[in-house]
């Protein structure tokens, strides 16, 4: 995984060779954790086949999962997935919002947000499908 923070957002990137969008899954919980996650399912064996070298991974799951910055806008995450790496780029505050916010006392949330992965071209715009308060956020570590 790469994490770079730009001048606007934090952008993750992460290699996930042979996974497709759908999975993938990416939630942000509670106190802005990043929780990626994804399957890779089990491909069918026929009987007659012989294998001389099995190296690839063959099903399993992976997950990561780490604390964002105070600094981002967690409502406004982006993820696409591209050529088998997933971008994730989460904006950064104003300074000035950012000030404000921090200057008043916080609570823990609970709630978590959802993220839908664009298709290839990254273009796409980001919806949530989830009921406002549950969160989806997955990321696969190959």
């Amino acid at each position: 995984m790469d994490w770079k923070e730009t001048p606007h957002a934090h952008v993750f990137e992460i290699d996930l060779p042979g996974l497709a969008k759908e999975d993938v899954v990416l939630q942000v919980h509670g106190d802005r954790i990043l929780h990626i996650s994804a399957e890779r399912k089990e491909e069918p064996e026929d009987k007659g086949d012989k294998w001389h070298c099995r190296e690839r991974p063959h099903g399993g799951s992976f997950t990561r999962q780490f604390r964002l910055p105070d600094d981002v806008k967690v409502d406004e995450i982006r993820a696409s997935m591209r050529d088998g790496v997933l971008t994730v780029t989460v904006p950064i505050k104003d300074d000035e919002l950012t000030k404000k916010k921090n200057s008043k006392h916080k609570k823990k949330t609970t709630s978590s947000v959802s993220v839908e992965i664009s298709g290839d071209d990254g273009d796409a715009p980001a919806r949530s499908h989830a009921p406002k308060g549950l969160g989806r956020f997955v990321c696969c570590k190959a």
